[in-house]
């Protein structure tokens, strides 16, 4: 089984059932976290409409903050579900902005700092590449 998650009218992504309900769950912690609504509308009878203006404001907060951030344990946890939106954004069509924000820098231990890595290009990259996995 799957579900369907609508933009205008067009079915813009029908992942199946459990990655949706991933996706879902991520999407409401997200919510809280930035204090905006998403624009995902509740899933009914499998399906789910999309309010791009909304989804815009929300995906460009998400951006923001994922490219104000040199926190490697706060840019892992965001990175899947960012490239995520971010892919689901550019199935839609939509126009994506990205932040001007450079990122701040964390104090860390350099011994145990991890491998810096989630660049915005690797962000992009990234979801282009999902866009070709999420079926429609």
């Amino acid at each position: 089984m799957s579900q369907y998650y609508e933009l205008n009218g067009k079915t813009v992504w029908n992942p199946s059932m459990g990655a949706s309900g991933l996706f879902l769950r991520q999407v409401e912690v997200f919510e809280e976290v930035l204090g905006l609504p998403s624009g995902i509308l509740p899933m009914e009878n499998d399906e789910t409409d999309i309010d791009p203006a909304a989804f815009d404001a929300f995906l460009h907060a998400l951006l923001t903050r994922y490219r104000a951030t040199a926190h490697d344990i706060i840019r892992t946890l965001s990175e899947g579900f960012t490239a995520t939106a971010l892919a689901l954004a550019l199935k839609a069509g939509l126009d994506v902005r990205w932040a001007e924000t450079a990122p701040t820098p964390v104090p860390a231990w350099p011994a145990l700092a991890p491998p810096h890595f989630g660049s915005v290009d690797e962000l992009l990259r990234h979801a282009q590449d999902l866009t070709r996995k999420m079926p429609s």
